[in-house]
């Protein structure tokens, strides 16, 4: 199949970034057979990054198996500001991990970052594995703060919790790839899509060092419920402010512990 057919039943498929697509499955199929199959696969609706079984995040090339959870580009901004705010050394605790894309990242960026991460779903567990400990850092799973060493608590400088934040009846507006393909368990904020920062915001004064800092992604929408969460949910122990980008269409809730 040549390139151009490529595109073609891309773009029959509704695949809006038909060109850019098909270079990255051609440049992936160690043939003809393997390429139809996977440009089959993506014309049903399974995301890009399961197909080739990786995706780009903050320039790594980060391993992601079908079935875990995509990371955004957008949470790109999020990590971005947490390695600015992190000094060398610092102790690291990537929460809701997913494919430990941002526990990657800080060992990538941070020198000599003690980094720890998190997961619930057995699936994204082993993903982050290959991708977080080759790079020294260390995996769990468990239910957010459950799984870490207890030595954690009161020691952790930085906190990256890329909670689910959709609210419940909005899971079935959001686009196939993520309805269909990711586990909802990584999607489903509840009704107002703020229950799983609530409990994180409830914790992580006992798990952050004096100063230590949180961030969340959260959307425009939810951003003052959210900071009124965090607050609230940590006793006043955490002191929240809302940092937002244009360009990568991102609001993130960054907390300092008292």
């Amino acid at each position: 199949m040549s390139g151009t057919g490529v595109v073609e039943r891309l773009r029959a498929a509704g695949c809006v970034f038909a060109e850019e697509e098909a270079e990255m499955l051609l440049a992936a199929a160690t043939g003809p057979a393997e390429l139809d199959l996977m440009v089959e696969r993506r014309a049903s609706g399974l995301p890009l990054e399961h197909v080739v079984g990786w995706a780009e995040f903050a320039g790594l090339r980060i391993e992601v198996d079908s079935g875990v959870f995509v990371p955004r580009r957008r949470t790109e901004f999020l990590v971005g500001h947490a390695v600015d705010l992190a000094r060398p050394g610092a102790v690291c605790v990537d929460l809701c991990c997913g494919s430990g894309a941002a526990g990657a990242v800080l060992l990538d960026r941070v020198e000599g970052a003690e980094v720890h991460a998190s997961d619930i779903e057995p699936a994204a567990v082993r993903c982050a594995r290959r991708n977080v400990e080759p790079r020294g850092g260390r995996v769990y799973e468990g239910d957010l703060f459950a799984p870490l060493p207890a030595e954690l608590r009161g020691r952790v400088e930085i906190l990256v919790a890329n909670v689910p934040y959709v609210p419940t009846e909005d899971i079935a507006l959001l686009p196939p790839e993520a309805r269909d393909h990711e586990p909802h368990v990584t999607l489903d904020g509840g009704p107002d899509g703020l229950d799983v920062l609530r409990r994180v915001a409830a914790e992580a004064p006992e798990w952050l060092a004096p100063g230590g800092r949180l961030f969340v992604e959260t959307s425009e929408r939810q951003a003052e419920r959210a900071v009124e969460a965090v607050a609230e949910e940590s006793g006043g122990l955490l002191a929240p402010e809302v940092i937002t980008s244009e360009e990568w269409w991102a609001t993130v809730v960054v907390a300092t512990r008292r």
